[in-house]
C-alpha cells in the first residue's frame, strides 16, 4: 500500500500548499478508493505506481505548461545540473557500438587522479559486465554514480595493452559547470557562454570576468543562446554583476505569494563596460530575467532572435518518495512591469509555438513579429520600446540562416555520426595528433579537413547505415557547416569545450552580428549606459 501513502502525501503537501481547507480533502480519501478498488477487481495484473505517476502527470498538465512531475529516478540527475555538480566517478563518456568509451577523465576527479585515460573501454562495473549488452546512457550513470565516499571497481580495455586494468574509484563531488566557454573574441572583446543557472553560476561567471579583464577585455558579448533557464537567485545575483546602486531586477507575485521585489545590492563586476546579450528562441525563463532585466535599465544590447517565453517561477517540492513535483507559484515581471510569458490558454499550441514561429516566418524576418500597443513599454533610461507577452525582443535581429543547413546534414548530425566518428578517429590518432598539435593554438591554426579525412567519414557512414545515401549536392550545400563542426567536436575531444566552442563560433551568426555591432560602433548609437 506504499503507492496510496504516497499519493495522499503528494495531495497533503498539495493541500498544504494551496492553503486549501482540510475538510475539502474528500478528492484524497476518493483517489485512494480509485486505487484500492483497481489493485483489488481489475481482471489484470497492474501497475500502481505506473497509474498514480500518470495521474499525477495529469493532474498537473490541468495546472500549467511548467508545473512538472520528476520521478524519483530522474529527480538526482534533474538536481545535479541546478546544484552544478554530482556524485560519480569523473568522467565524461560516450557508448560506440555498444562500448562505453572514456572520451575524457575529469581534471581533478577521481578517476584521472588513479590514471583513467581518454581513449578507454569500460567493459566490468564491480565485476559485471557492461560490454555488448545494449547500454544505456541513464544506466551507465546508474552504475557509476552513487553516494559520496562509496567505492566502484571499473574493468578497463587499453589500446596497446594486453590484459584488462582494474581501477577502484572511491566517488567524489565532480562540478557540472554552466559557464561552457570564456575567451577572448579580440584583443579587446571577452565572450561568456553560459549553459544554465545554477548554484555556481555566478562564481564561475566572475572568475571568467576576471580572467577576461586581465586579458584586456574593454567589451563583453554574453552568450544566453540555448539556455533555458534554472535558478531565480542566480539570474537575481548574476544580474547584480552587471547593474549598479539598488536597481529593481525582477519582481514576482502570485496567489499566495506576495509580491517580492529583488534588487541589485552590491558592487558588481561589470557595471560599467559595453555589454551584448546574445538571445535565441531557446534562451528562457532565468535567461529571460537577466535579459530583461539589463535591457530595462538600457545597460546591454541584446542581439538575436525573440526569447521563448516563460514568465512562471516554479518551487520545487520534494515527495515522501524521492520524487519530486515543480509548481508555478507566482509570476515575474520585469523592471518596467513586463510580463513575458506566452498565453497558454491552448495547451496543444503552446507546445507547438517556435514551430509555429518559423512557420509564420519570424525567425527569418522581424516584421514578421506582431505585438500589440497594449504589450508596449518604455525603458527606463533612454525611453525606447520594449514589448512584453511572449518573451524578450532583441534590439538587434538576426535571421535563422537556413541557407547551409540541408536535410543531409541534419541526417548526419542527428544520427550521430558525426560524434561517433571524430570520437573514433581522435581514438585512433591520438598519440600523433597530439604530436602534431601540441596545442590548441596550433590546432586552431594549421588543422584542416581534407578529402581523405571526408571520404573516410562518408565510407563510415555508409559502414553504420546503408539507408543514409550521399548526397553531394546537399554535402557541397553544407560542407563548411559540416567541416566546422566536425574540428569543433575533434577539439573537444582533444582539449575540451572551451576550446570546442572557439572553433564552432566561426558558424555563430549571431556572435557574429554582435562582433561587428562592436567594431561598428553601432552599439553607442542606442545610448544605452557605460
Amino acid at each position: 500500500m506504499k503507492k496510496i501513502i504516497f499519493i495522499s502525501l503528494l495531495f497533503t503537501q498539495l493541500s498544504a500548499f494551496s492553503q486549501i481547507d482540510p475538510n475539502k480533502l474528500s478528492t484524497s480519501i476518493k483517489f485512494d478508493e480509485v486505487i484500492s478498488n483497481i489493485e483489488r477487481y481489475y481482471v489484470d495484473p497492474v501497475d500502481s505506481k505506473k497509474l498514480t505517476e500518470t495521474a499525477i502527470i495529469a493532474l498537473l498538465e490541468q495546472l500549467d505548461p511548467h508545473s512538472t512531475y520528476i520521478p524519483a529516478e530522474d529527480a538526482d540527475e534533474a538536481q545535479s545540473q541546478i546544484n552544478g555538480s554530482f556524485v560519480g566517478i569523473g568522467v565524461r563518456f560516450q557508448i560506440v557500438k555498444d562500448t562505453l568509451m572514456v572520451v575524457e577523465a575529469i581534471p581533478g576527479g577521481p578517476s584521472e587522479k588513479i590514471g583513467v585515460q581518454a581513449g578507454d573501454k569500460i567493459v566490468m562495473v564491480d565485476q559485471l559486465n557492461i560490454a555488448g549488452i545494449g547500454l544505456k546512457n541513464n544506466e551507465v550513470r546508474s552504475k557509476l554514480m552513487g553516494e559520496l565516499g562509496t567505492k566502484v571497481t571499473i574493468g578497463i580495455l587499453r589500446k596497446n595493452v594486453q590484459k584488462q586494468l582494474d581501477f577502484t574509484i572511491v566517488r567524489d563531488k565532480i562540478p557540472i559547470h554552466s559557464v561552457d566557454a570564456h575567451y577572448m573574441l579580440t584583443p579587446e572583446i571577452g565572450y561568456i557562454k553560459l549553459s544554465i543557472f545554477s548554484r555556481t553560476t555566478v562564481e564561475e561567471v566572475q572568475e571568467s570576468i576576471k580572467e577576461l579583464k586581465k586579458a584586456g577585455m574593454k567589451q563583453l558579448i554574453f552568450d544566453l543562446q540555448g539556455n533555458g533557464g534554472g535558478l531565480l537567485d542566480a539570474a537575481h545575483r548574476l544580474a547584480d554583476e552587471f547593474l549598479s546602486e539598488d536597481k529593481l531586477i525582477v519582481y514576482s507575485e502570485g496567489r499566495t505569494q506576495p509580491r517580492s521585489n529583488l534588487r541589485a545590492g552590491k558592487k558588481g563586476l561589470w557595471e560599467k563596460g559595453e555589454l551584448i546579450i546574445l538571445t535565441d528562441e531557446y534562451a528562457a525563463s532565468a535567461s529571460e530575467i537577466l535579459s530583461g532585466a539589463l535591457q530595462d535599465w538600457d545597460r546591454a544590447l541584446i542581439v538575436g532572435r525573440r526569447t521563448f517565453g516563460k514568465g512562471l517561477v516554479q518551487r520545487p517540492i520534494q515527495l515522501a518518495d524521492g520524487g519530486e513535483i515543480r509548481i508555478t507559484i507566482a509570476r515575474y515581471f520585469t523592471p518596467t512591469g513586463r510580463f513575458i510569458q506566452k498565453p497558454y490558454d491552448d495547451t496543444e499550441s503552446y507546445r507547438k509555438d517556435l514551430t509555429q514561429r518559423y512557420l509564420n516566418g519570424e525567425f527569418q524576418n522581424a516584421d514578421s513579429i506582431k505585438f500589440p500597443d497594449s504589450l508596449k513599454f518604455l525603458t527606463l533610461k533612454t525611453n525606447r520600446t520594449v514589448y512584453g507577452g511572449g518573451g524578450i525582443m532583441p534590439d538587434v535581429f538576426v535571421p535563422l540562416d537556413t541557407l547551409e543547413i540541408t536535410d543531409y546534414f541534419g541526417d548526419l548530425v542527428r544520427g550521430g555520426h558525426v560524434n561517433t566518428f571524430i570520437f573514433s578517429y581522435v581514438n585512433k590518432n591520438r598519440e600523433s595528433l597530439r604530436k602534431t598539435y601540441p596545442n590548441f593554438a596550433t590546432f586552431q591554426k594549421n588543422f584542416k579537413i581534407d578529402d581523405v579525412f571526408m571520404k573516410s567519414f562518408f565510407d563510415y557512414v555508409a559502414q553504420e547505415d546503408s539507408t543514409l545515401i550521399y548526397n553531394d549536392k546537399e554535402y557541397q550545400q553544407s560542407k563548411f557547416l559540416l567541416q566546422n563542426r566536425m574540428t569543433s567536436n575533434l577539439a573537444q575531444d582533444l582539449w575540451g569545450a572551451n576550446e570546442s566552442f572557439q572553433i564552432y563560433n566561426a558558424t555563430n551568426e549571431v556572435l557574429q552580428k554582435a562582433i561587428s555591432v562592436l567594431k561598428s560602433n553601432t552599439y553607442t548609437t542606442f545610448n544605452l549606459e557605460k
